[in-house]
């Protein structure tokens, strides 16, 4: 984080977290340094915060501070009692200032098969996956970003403890079914159609007319008339007469069936 140093401040009452001052090492110890910032109160620097020039691990407060040195810090935290500087410079959003669905700035860093790394000011860049970085398929995210480019993003999630932070460009961008004004439907099945075909002939199933069903008396005739086929036969030497009916009454009985 790039900041301004603070030089006009000359009363705790007007320090905020994140300034950034010059200050000077009164004393030093195993515990870390008193640095004068300038106002009423001496700050503590604790040996936490204290960072080394090639940010290797810090050995002896004495290997990189001396009383009398001039050093930047920024302020960590303003108590009545006490006032707590850093030297890591701040991160523009710390853990405590990330929120879901915040919307913030930061600039694309590193671009891998599964999506994008943006950095937005915080300890860790956060990821755009792929599936986030616009609405329909996108098969690589160099297709859609490329690195150093500037971009606005949404929080979807974060964890502290695993240090992750989940943003989405495609949250930014209006729905599908509304962009420029044209609302996008969902495809229907196409219903059957009753027009008629090139032969004239309408689309449609055919059904076959219906047949009235027999009645009670229609069917007597029938039983009667196929007993007395059946109980026919060639050469036989019994009359139809003995039959049971005559052929006067298998005549009347086609003649009735026919008619219907």
């Amino acid at each position: 984080m790039e900041s301004s140093i603070v030089t006009d401040i000359t009363s705790s009452a007007n320090l905020e977290r994140k300034m950034h001052l010059k200050g000077k090492v009164l004393k030093t110890s195993t515990a870390g340094a008193i640095v004068d910032i300038g106002v009423e109160q001496a700050a503590l620097l604790h040996v936490s915060q204290i960072i080394t020039p090639d940010n290797q691990p810090l050995k002896r407060v004495s290997d990189v501070l001396a009383e009398g040195q001039e050093v930047d810090v920024w302020v960590r935290s303003v108590r009545s009692d006490r006032i707590e500087v850093t030297m890591r410079a701040p991160f523009d959003l710390e853990w405590r200032d990330l929120e879901k669905d915040k919307v913030v700035k930061g600039k694309v860093v590193e671009l891998e098969k599964f999506g994008a790394y943006v950095d937005i000011g915080a300890e860790k860049p956060g990821l755009v996956h792929i599936s986030e970085l616009t609405h329909g398929y996108v098969k690589s995210a160099a297709d859609v970003v490329s690195v150093g480019d500037e971009v606005e993003v949404k929080i979807l999630d974060f964890n502290r403890r695993k240090r992750q932070i989940k943003l989405s460009m495609r949250a930014m961008e209006p729905e599908m079914d509304t962009i420029e004004g044209v609302t996008i439907t969902p495809a229907r099945k196409p219903r059957k159609s009753n027009k008629k075909s090139k032969g004239g002939a309408e689309n449609k199933e055919t059904t076959a007319p219906a047949v009235a069903e027999p009645t009670a008396m229609e069917i007597a005739l029938r039983a009667a008339m196929e007993k007395s086929e059946s109980e026919s036969a060639p050469a036989s030497s019994k009359s139809k007469k003995s039959k049971g009916i005559s052929n006067e009454q298998e005549d009347l009985l086609k003649r009735t069936l026919k008619n219907r």
